[in-house]
């Protein structure tokens, strides 16, 4: 068996697409922190078992495996997902990743954990919180005026107007609530503040506390503000003011006595207690004084210079005191339990609590929820802040109720306590009880994989025997593996210049260092920012040039470790045909011989940083082998057989229930034509010329084919229900185009999408390089 001959795309396919739908579902693994773009594990078990399996893929994918003394490799460990796979088949597993956040990450996905000990401290935990803070997210229901729960506080930027002093709220719009998931719409009152609940947003009518005629679009538009009093223009951001100020404008809450017979959701203006809790929280955080708060200077970066030109320069300003309290209180709990495990398991799950604890979230006034400062891969900041309550709320747990963490009821709300911990216990639950899920949208089946588990060893069962885990923290440029001795490459390579991962990771990592620093050799850099990381970053200089010089060595490294015959395979996706070039120059200098290029969903398509971008949600799997060759006719240097390639790749995975999009035909097509510059380059490849030649010959052999657009030109349109709204899904509108809301019946007008980041540093680096 072979991947070339044995991966089953429609199988693979229609699983993975599942996986990515919610992910946490089928792999709760990924719920130990937060990483980002992650592939589906569907994938990489399908690689293994198509390689090493005895059977067809769809035949024993859900039964259970065993592939022990296999050796596999990663050498951009990230988020661990190749690895996980590959442990849990019972192979042993290498790892390397530059940033230390990932090989912490991963650390504590692989490793075992006694998970009713974890809950009773973690139960532990969020009581001795509760102790200090529980007062400070309790409010007053406006229905029964009883005392009722805090979900979520929603906080508006405001500052002092240039010209009469007074301060100006940055509102971009006055809707709190949409009438999706609560029966009306809920408009905030630009005059006294008051929330009135209407039927119609084009007419609103009049607030229902002072009479002010309600407005749906706020003053807050395009960096201009006018102050509602004088009138005056003021612009925002201000980084000179620095960081930005805020204002608690509206609450959501849950009232228990109330909720068996209201309809909707709980809303109300914060009231005199309201914004006395929040004082009260701004005295204790004086008055303790924070050891575990951090104190660093936000570096620059191509992403934090958008924190920059907010005003925020260190990483504390991101945060309110009330949420600082109660990181702080947190932190000191942990930092004192003497069970390492336990603790560390704490000090992540205190890390990925970070993500809703921060004064970047939003609050998504469709679901009504808060979006984390992730949900997309950067630091966007928003003129309305949503605070998540931290202690969390789930139902049928009252005050002092130990051990109810997570398991007297389902939780409300995100982003507290009580949420990431029941998160994690299912995870590491799911590491000594692995599942995969079987059946359709409706009706569906976990399917336990009895002889499979994921970790070093089974202290609850010493006959499990012991697989080696090693990890490291350093770049995969220094692999130091012994020839011949791999039996498999999986990877997911950064895609060049898509995530700043040290950048984002830091905002973690500057908390985690305070906390577990000391015992980790690897947390002594105060960021995890490097020279040597492996993305495109134009404020380090980091361009095209060195992404394929470090992939080279990466490639040549693996190709020197892998025993002959065996594979790499890795997964790669990017709009721009330029950030394929690298890769091509990496599998040339190692001279590996590229086999194959097979599709694979990689992405969700709704989520918040693809949907309505024209970005692919389809990955190239490259598989790579040290002896190897492709068949002839997936060889011809044509744009014509390209055509009929992605075609092919199509039909496969229609056949598994996914419709391509225009933006997933050109990722495949530029698959292909990378695999095809290798093949025709590699007799006259010149591995010792300079890197700028190298990718410039690259170019040249693509440029010659027609590149991408030669073979789109051939691909006719293949339409259908299905595929018009798949491709509304994932390309947005093209320009000129409108639509009419069915619901508001309002037109809408959509143009093409601005450059992504990577069009943007492709452009920069050719303009740039002596060689163009």
């Amino acid at each position: 068996m072979s991947i070339e001959s044995d991966f089953d795309v429609p199988f693979v396919a229609e699983m993975a697409s599942r996986e990515k739908q919610i992910q946490q579902n089928y792999r709760p693994i990924i719920a130990v922190h937060k990483w980002f773009a992650r592939r589906p594990g569907t994938l990489f078990r399908a690689l293994l078992l198509a390689e090493f399996g005895k059977r067809p893929v769809r035949e024993q994918y859900f039964r259970s495996n065993r592939l022990p003394h296999l050796r596999v490799v990663d050498p951009f460990m990230g988020g661990g997902t190749p690895l996980v796979e590959a442990n849990r088949l019972g192979c042993d597993v290498f790892g390397y990743d530059i940033n230390p956040m990932a090989c912490w990450i991963v650390r504590q996905e692989i490793e075992w954990l006694d998970v009713e000990g974890y809950r009773e401290s973690a139960a532990r935990l969020v009581h001795a919180l509760e102790a200090k803070v529980w007062d400070l997210y309790q409010t007053r229901c406006l229905h029964c005026s009883t005392r009722a729960t805090a979900k979520y506080f929603l906080w508006v930027k405001t500052q002092d107007c240039v010209a009469c002093g007074k301060p100006v709220d940055l509102f971009p719009g006055y809707v709190l609530s949409e009438d999706q998931r609560h029966p009306r719409n809920v408009l905030i009152c630009r005059k006294c503040g008051e929330l009135t609940e209407v039927e119609d947003r084009e007419a609103p009518g009049s607030c229902r506390a002072c009479g002010e005629l309600l407005h749906v679009r706020g003053p807050a538009q395009r960096g201009h503000c006018p102050c509602l009093c004088c009138g005056a223009d003021n612009r925002y951001p201000s980084p000179e003011r620095g960081a930005p100020r805020h204002r608690m404008f509206a609450i959501e809450y849950h009232c228990p006595r109330c909720k068996p017979k209201h309809v909707g959701r709980f809303f109300k203006r914060p009231d005199r207690q309201d914004l006395a809790h929040y004082a009260r929280a701004e005295s204790a955080l004086r008055r303790i004084r924070p050891s575990h708060v951090p104190t660093e200077v936000i570096p620059a970066g191509d992403e934090t210079d958008r924190l920059h030109r907010w005003g925020y320069t260190r990483y504390r300003e991101m945060f309110n005191s009330r949420q600082l309290l109660g990181l702080e209180i947190s932190a000191r709990w942990i930092a004192r339990q003497r069970n390492v495990r336990v603790r560390n398991a704490l000090a992540t799950n205190l890390s990925d609590l970070l993500r809703y604890q921060n004064m970047l979230c939003r609050y998504d006034q469709t679901v009504l929820k808060s979006l984390d400062i992730f949900a997309v891969h950067g630091f966007p900041v928003g003129l309305i802040q949503c605070e998540s309550n931290m202690l969390g709320l789930t139902t049928g747990r009252a005050q002092g109720d130990l051990f109810g963490v997570g398991e007297n009821g389902a939780s409300i709300g995100s982003g507290g306590w009580t949420n990431i911990i029941e998160k994690y216990a299912k995870a590491k639950t799911y590491c000594a009880r692995p599942f995969e899920v079987r059946g359709g949208d409706r009706a569906k089946t976990l399917v336990f994989t009895r002889d499979e588990w994921i970790g070093e060893s089974r202290p609850d069962d010493p006959g499990a025997g012991r697989r080696e885990v090693a990890l490291q923290c350093r770049s995969g440029t220094e692999c130091d593996l012994p020839p011949a001795s791999v039996d498999a490459v999986l990877t997911d390579p950064p895609y060049f210049s898509n995530v700043q991962y040290a950048e984002l990771m830091d905002f973690c990592y500057v908390w985690l260092r305070r906390l577990v620093g000391r015992a980790e050799s690897s947390f002594r850099a105060a960021t995890t920012r490097s020279a040597d990381e492996l993305t495109g970053n134009q404020t380090m200089d980091r361009g095209l040039g060195h992404f394929a010089e470090g992939l080279s060595a990466v490639f040549r490294g693996m190709a020197r470790a892998l025993k002959p015959g065996r594979p790499m395979a890795f997964t790669y996706h990017n709009n721009d045909l330029a950030a394929y070039y690298p890769i091509a120059v990496g599998i040339l200098d190692s001279g590996l011989v590229c086999t194959a290029t097979l599709p694979c969903p990689g992405e969700m398509s709704a989520s918040i940083h693809i949907s309505g971008t024209g970005s692919s949600v389809i990955d190239s799997i490259f598989v790579c082998r040290v002896k190897g060759r492709p068949s002839a006719d997936s060889v011809k240097g044509t744009a014509a057989a390209v055509r009929a390639l992605v075609e092919a790749d199509c039909e496969r995975l229609r056949a598994g229930n996914v419709e391509p999009t225009p933006g997933d035909v050109r990722c495949m097509a530029h698959g292909h034509l990378t695999r095809l510059a290798t093949w025709h380059l590699r007799d006259e490849w010149d591995s010792g010329a300079p890197i700028d030649a190298r990718l410039l010959r690259v170019r040249e052999w693509m440029d010659k084919m027609g590149g991408a657009p030669a073979v789109l030109a051939l691909l006719a349109p293949k339409r259908s229900p299905q595929g018009r709204r798949a491709r509304r899904r994932h390309e947005g509108e093209p320009r000129g185009w409108s639509r009419r809301c069915p619901r508001t019946r309002l037109r809408f007008r959509f143009r093409n999408s601005a450059p992504t980041s990577t069009s943007t540093w492709v452009s920069w680096w050719i303009r740039s390089s002596p060689t163009f």
